[in-house]
């Protein structure tokens, strides 16, 4: 019987620590390096930068402990926390995933092993693209 109470206990000692660790599951999708593709400004500024038109790459890592390092031509220029919460997107008002980083905040519009699409949640509206 003492055997299986510890057992028990062990148990829920290990499982409390994972669902402290399971509230950070969806952010755990975004960790990875990202490079940038492209990015498109929004209906009250319509741009198209590329790495090709503005001279230079960038790339960003999501880090699992909630650090973003922001790289501009394999150099670091930031090292700065990040933050997924659930939040209202401004052009729609409706609920998404937003990431906040670098002091800006951002639906994520598309996240999958390949492919991560922000947009600024600001009237702007601003969306970029990176790639795995």
């Amino acid at each position: 019987m003492k055997h299986l109470f510890v057992s028990f206990a062990a148990f829920f000692l290990f499982a409390s620590f994972y669902s402290a660790d399971a509230s950070k599951v969806y952010s755990g999708s975004i960790v990875n390096t990202w490079i940038w593709e492209k990015s498109m400004g929004g209906s009250t500024n319509p741009y198209l930068a590329t790495p090709k038109t503005i001279g230079f790459t960038k790339k960003v890592i999501f880090t699992p402990n909630g650090r973003v390092i922001t790289y501009k031509n394999n150099i670091e220029i930031r090292n700065s926390p990040y933050q997924i919460e659930k939040g209202i997107g401004y052009t729609d008002k409706a609920e998404h995933d937003l990431v906040t980083f670098e002091g800006k905040t951002y639906v994520i519009e598309n996240l999958d092993n390949q492919n991560l699409t922000i947009v600024s949640n600001n009237q702007d509206g601003s969306r970029t693209i990176f790639k795995r």
